[in-house]
């Protein structure tokens, strides 16, 4: 990471116009993985599979030839043991396998991949008809400045006549005076954006303006109109350095969010403005078309509408408190008109004819969803909606990048959960390879005839509601993903990265995510099923099945797989020597991908502590489709406690956590005393790892804590007033 402060040198208005960044900008990951030789990581990608294939078939061949010899003998406790423990080890290599094949398509994809040039973008404004776009960030008790942050990236991306809706989802009538003053400023961000905004979107109107008046006129000379772009691009240029010495960069989300909002904007201007100036010292001419793109594009960057919404204030909207509902309340409203009736003291959305409206919902070709704590590339739009319009994918319904994660973040638990969302980056773009992609629900550009194609119409508190995604599970971006591939769409991963999101900052925190991502698998497969059933039989379907079903079962073969081998000795087969040999390529492209995108070697360590710390965390999300499964009842996670500055574990996964970890310290004793040296030194190992991850990434005496704060307490201790942030 860099320490010193990053100059980028650019010329713009004809002078030298240095943007100084503050020091400690890290280095966009983007340009870090643009620096990687792809051939070389397909040919050691094919010697990963390669050494595992071998390893595993020696693996199997030896475990079969001890269940053989057991049946023989008639030990069928033997046979069934051993049983258990192939089929736990090949759900290991099924996953080490999908793992090593999506990263050997993700760099077949990058080595093609060509992004199209900052000319061929500027197309799409020589079209007659430029499709429409709406961007959808939704939000629920967000803090204000992380808001600001995504509007102001949206804002900023570059795209004519994009329209920004945040769909507040507090209470509309909060119980606090915290909460109503928090609730306030959140509704206003959408203005203070704007107002930001206004300058140098009327400056770049004008111009535009101006320049049509001087072309219906007659001919224009060019040179005058090349001098007239360069001075914008020189006012834009000094409007976002502006902004970039308004804005505090102390924390590693806001160097992300300058970098990759005001930085690269300044960047693509200036990159534009060296080709205009180019041009006017060779006195070519420029043609009127190609000048008025280059208004159009000064124009696409800062004209943004901006509005806010919040559908808990209408008693006829969904109420459910989700963020699908949150964003099908407000699809379901595009292309209409409606307006407001107070019935009975409640107030509903009544369709209207647009004249007697007092709400007007503009319809859209495209819809980008934005979690309200990511950043998009200011290109992001314009790259995507490009892929899109092209003839061959023009049954794509959703094109994403999957979102990385902050990077420079001086926590440990953030850094490198940060690291498993970035390598898992590698995985999904391997997924669109196979034809197996998946939608990953913090951002994405949806094409809306596709969402007209799933919608489902049912009843909520005796009123219609659409769904569009669907909110059987927590995990309805994965849910919608196969609906939509059951009626014929397509979903692809762009291979760039131009997505950024948070990671949570503690352990209490990324329990509730990981806890989530790992619940709904289980009740989503038979839909899965259903859809490879229904396919017919063609080149690809196999490959496509084995990453959509390891997708979904991943959560529950790998973590109960681990547990197993941790918690049950099994002796006589850890013994196998090819075994350990089939993680080897694993382990070491894993590492090796941490490494190639800034990590260090030693951190893969980390990352595997952290993994097994969160086993109890991701079966709990298991054991909970398992429950919606068996009682068809939703099971929405309920708010943990919160204590300062963190939020507290509860004390169920703090005690499994410590429960295995001891119970693997005695098992590795009392293995050692019987001789057993293979189990035991593995279940010690790994006992290692989970004290280590305790004491790191939650902290003993928090831990502590935590289960002191879920005991009873005693009836006759008198309670003292909690802070609010300490109650559950």
């Amino acid at each position: 990471m860099l320490n010193t402060s990053t100059r980028i040198e650019v010329r713009c208005g004809g002078k030298p116009s240095p943007l100084d960044l503050p020091a400690g900008i890290e280095p966009s990951i983007h340009d870090v993985e643009s620096r990687i030789d792809p051939a070389r990581e397909i040919r050691i990608s094919k010697a990963g599979i390669a050494f595992t294939l071998a390893m595993s078939v020696m693996t199997v061949w030896v475990e079969g030839g001890l269940i053989s010899d057991l049946a023989r003998r008639g030990v069928w406790s033997g046979v069934i043991e051993q049983g258990v423990f192939l089929a736990v080890v090949l759900g290991l290599i099924y996953g080490n396998l999908v793992f090593q094949a999506c990263r050997l398509v993700h760099y077949r994809r990058h080595a093609h991949h060509v992004p199209a040039t900052r000319e061929a973008l500027g197309d799409l404004y020589a079209r007659q008809s430029i499709p429409s776009l709406t961007v959808l960030v939704p939000c629920y008790k967000e803090e204000t400045g992380v808001v600001f942050q995504t509007l102001m990236s949206a804002a900023l991306m570059e795209f004519p006549g994009k329209r920004i809706a945040l769909l507040v989802d507090d209470p509309p009538n909060p119980d606090s005076i915290a909460d109503l003053a928090a609730l306030t400023e959140m509704r206003a961000l959408p203005n203070r954006v704007s107002d930001l905004l206004r300058p140098m979107r009327n400056l770049t109107q004008e111009a535009r303006q101006a320049f049509a008046r001087r072309t219906a006129a007659g001919p224009v000379d060019p040179q005058p109109e090349l001098q007239n772009l360069l001075a914008l691009h020189d006012h834009a240029c000094q409007w976002l350095r502006a902004q970039v010495d308004a804005t505090p960069t102390e924390v590693h989300a806001d160097r992300t969010f300058v970098r990759e909002t005001y930085a690269a904007a300044y960047d693509s201007l200036c990159g534009t403005a060296d080709t205009l100036r180019a041009r006017q010292a060779e006195g070519s001419a420029a043609d009127t078309a190609a000048l008025r793109r280059h208004y159009d594009r000064l124009v696409g960057l800062f004209d943004a509408q901006l509005t806010t919404f919040e559908r808990k204030g209408f008693v006829n909207l969904s109420h459910l408190p989700n963020k699908a509902m949150n964003l099908n309340s407000y699809i379901g409203l595009m292309g209409g008109s409606f307006r407001r009736e107070q019935r009975g003291g409640e107030q509903h959305l009544v369709r209207c004819p647009p004249g007697d409206a007092d709400l007007v919902v503009p319809d859209s070709d495209y819809i980008i969803t934005l979690d309200a704590d990511s950043l998009l590339s200011h290109d992001y739009a314009m790259r995507l909606i490009r892929v899109l319009e092209q003839a061959e994918n023009r049954d794509v319904a959703i094109a994403q990048t999957p979102y990385s994660a902050f990077p420079g973040s001086g926590n440990l638990l953030e850094r490198m959960a940060g690291a498993t969302t970035d390598v898992q980056h590698i995985v999904h773009q391997g997924f669109t390879g196979y034809n197996g992609t998946y939608w990953v629900g913090a951002n994405a550009l949806i094409r809306r005839r596709a969402l007209d194609d799933i919608v489902e119409t049912q009843e909520e508190r005796g009123h219609p509601v659409y769904r569009y995604i669907q909110d059987r599970t927590v995990i309805e971006d994965t849910e919608s993903s196969v609906d939509l591939a059951l009626r014929g769409w397509r979903l692809l991963n762009y291979p760039d990265r131009l997505a950024y999101s948070a990671t949570p900052p503690d352990f209490g925190s990324l329990l509730i995510q990981r806890r989530r991502w790992s619940n709904g698998g289980l009740i989503i497969l038979p839909k899965l099923l259903r859809y490879l059933w229904r396919e017919v039989p063609r080149k690809g379907l196999l490959a496509e099945a084995a990453v959509r079903i390891h997708y979904l079962l991943s959560p529950t073969l790998a973590n109960a797989g681990v547990l197993i081998l941790l918690l049950y000795s099994f002796e006589l087969s850890l013994r196998n020597y090819w075994l350990p040999l089939t993680a080897l390529p694993y382990f070491a492209l894993y590492g090796r991908d941490m490494v190639l995108l800034g990590y260090k070697w030693w951190d893969l360590l980390r990352v595997y502590a952290l993994n097994l710390l969160l086993i109890p965390v991701n079966l709990g999300g298991v054991v909970k489709s398992l429950q919606q499964a068996v009682t068809g009842r939703q099971t929405p996670f309920g708010r943990t406690p919160k204590v300062v500055h963190r939020t507290a574990t509860p004390a169920l996964y703090i005690l499994a956590v410590w429960g295995i970890a001891a119970y693997c310290i005695a098992n590795a004793g009392i293995d050692f005393m019987d001789g057993h040296w293979a189990h035991g030194s593995f279940a010690a190992v790994n006992a290692s790892f989970m004290v280590y991850a305790l004491a790191r990434y939650v902290g003993v005496a928090n831990s502590l804590e935590d289960v002191r704060a879920s005991l009873p307490r005693r009836p006759w201790r008198r309670r003292s007033a909690a802070p609010a942030d300490q109650r559950t």
